[in-house]
């Protein structure tokens, strides 16, 4: 082949891995904003608005929902790490390193003329393989009162005793089979404020004051009505206003309003939750009545009140109902409070669902963020511990993996095994970074725990991040879920898939909005 000809073969082939390379860049970029804080010796990182507005979070998932990240591939990384957030709350940063680490292995094969076919052929081996390794390592949790339980908050709440303590200690309140419960977001119960003590109690916090300074502060043993709509009269349109029927009628509804306002006295409701506005006949009254009322109440907070008092939320049209069937609807709390403080209303024990409330205090306005981030990556985790079971930390588990990851190498045909190189590289990523965080070198610290651990036998063991020294895990109380674990594993797979398989990008042409004229041209074409 002539130097024109290798000139223009090597053309081509940079021309085919343009958008490869491209996007591969992209995912790197967005991984090595967040690896600097993994692990226990990560650092923080600073996120600025134009305006100035300062986020000082070691959190990945908020560092990856608040940079600005325009490009493509870079956005399809962002919206695994909110999944991974949602669905299990904890492990975004871990996910995001893991496909930065195959996409990035993904290109340097394809780059040396591996087909992207073979690539993600091995690769969808390795993740496979990966996964079940995983699994079968997990340690259950079958009691609350297991010191692992701890352990596995102090680790995802980032060395903070009190957040570890108020999350178990929560845990233990809600029970395990709350906690298994798909439906339930442990996180949920956390909120913290400013000036606020730590404590942990069985009720919920509504984020509202009551209407006004006249209803009662406090209120013990009291039925509660939940209503998921306003507390208004019914509206009648302006046109039907004007008619003399039409007044008769607006006349009847407002006397009707009255008459349900006041069932709502006889039936001695201590407390009324509104998700919407509330008349002001209906404040009047109840005011009068000493009924503390709230509105405006958020959705998922007038929901948790509901489960925790046992009430069952109404519409309006539902007060129409008889006394008796107005009161199988009420709930019932033996305490609910306004602290002015913190401007809110607690409802303290209900006769409902347990539900316990995590309230992580902090000093300033400018932590109390980043620890209602760290309460609730801590209580995730818990969460995920009770439903899953542990795994060691640190890292340890990836090598572990690794190492059975790389038996699948032999059993595959032609170049897949290139594929499968890319896992065993991701899974060795973890420690590499956490290792590197510490200050140590990781090539070196990567070797000694490899041969330790075929040494030994010893699966748990990693890098102690304050001596250096190899450890056990287990023995230092460095735990991870293995939901964590799995599912972060199998997003970074997901993606880097993805990725790997954009052969081009192309710009998508602006569609314009067709006006009512111009929908009808194009019908009837």
């Amino acid at each position: 082949m002539s130097l024109k000809q290798q000139a223009s073969h090597g053309t081509e082939v940079d021309e085919r891995l343009a958008a490869l390379v491209t996007n591969a860049n992209a995912v790197r970029a967005i991984a090595s904003a967040v690896e600097g804080t993994l692990g226990p010796k990560g650092l923080d990182t600073m996120l600025v608005d134009k305006f100035g507005e300062v986020v000082i979070t070691n959190d990945g998932v908020t560092i990856l929902t608040l940079m600005d990240a325009n490009h493509p591939a870079a956005r399809m990384l962002i919206n695994i790490a909110r999944a991974q957030q949602e669905e299990i709350g904890d492990g975004t940063t871990t996910a995001t390193v893991m496909a930065g680490a195959l996409v990035g292995s993904g290109v340097e094969q394809v780059a040396r003329g591996v087909p992207v076919a073979r690539v993600i052929e091995g690769l969808r081996a390795g993740v496979k393989r990966g996964l079940e390794a995983m699994q079968k390592r997990a340690r259950p949790l079958e009691d609350l009162r297991d010191p692992l339980v701890r352990r596995v908050a102090l680790v995802a709440g980032r060395g903070h005793e009190d957040i570890a303590d108020l999350v178990v200690e929560a845990a233990r309140l809600i029970g395990r089979d709350k906690l298994v419960d798909r439906a339930f977001r442990f996180a949920d119960t956390v909120c913290a404020e400013e000036g606020a003590d730590n404590q942990v109690f069985m009720g919920v916090i509504i984020n509202k004051e009551p209407m006004n300074r006249q209803m009662p502060r406090e209120l013990t043993d009291v039925p509660v009505l939940v209503i998921d709509d306003a507390l208004e009269p019914e509206e009648l349109e302006e046109e039907a206003l004007a008619t003399e029927a039409g007044f008769a009628r607006y006349m009847e509804l407002q006397n009707q309003f009255r008459e349900n306002i006041q069932k709502i006295i006889q039936l001695q409701v201590g407390l009324v939750l509104v998700d919407r506005g509330v008349h002001d006949l209906a404040e009047e009254m109840l005011t009068d009545a000493g009924v503390m009322v709230v509105q405006r109440v958020a959705n998922k907070e007038l929901r948790r009140a509901a489960e925790h008092t046992g009430a069952r939320a109404i519409k309006r049209t539902g007060l129409k109902k008889g006394l008796e069937q107005i009161r199988g609807c009420l709930g019932r709390c033996r305490r609910v409070f306004h602290d002015e403080k913190l401007e809110q209303v607690w409802v303290l024990d209900g006769s409902g669902k347990p539900m316990a409330t995590v309230l992580v205090g902090a000093a300033t306005a400018e932590v109390v963020g980043e620890r209602e981030r760290i309460a609730r990556d801590a209580a995730s985790a818990v969460q995920a511990a009770v439903r899953g079971g542990v795994v060691p930390g640190g890292g340890a588990l990836e090598l572990a993996v690794a190492r059975e990851v790389e038996q699948v190498r032999a059993g595959m045909r032609g170049m897949a095994a290139y594929g499968v190189d890319c896992v065993v590289e991701a899974l060795k990523r973890p420690l590499a970074q956490i290792v590197a965080n510490a200050g140590f070198n990781p090539l070196e610290k990567l070797g000694d725990c490899m041969a330790a651990q075929v040494e030994t036998g010893n699966d748990a063991l990693a890098v102690d991040c304050d001596t250096g020294q190899i450890a056990d895990m287990y023995q230092l109380g460095v735990v991870d879920p293995v939901l964590v674990k799995t599912y972060a594993f199998k997003a970074a797979g997901e993606i880097a898939e993805a990725i790997l398989r954009i052969d081009t990008i192309i710009k998508k042409r602006e569609e314009k909005e067709q006006g009512p004229k111009e929908a009808a041209d194009f019908g009837s074409r």
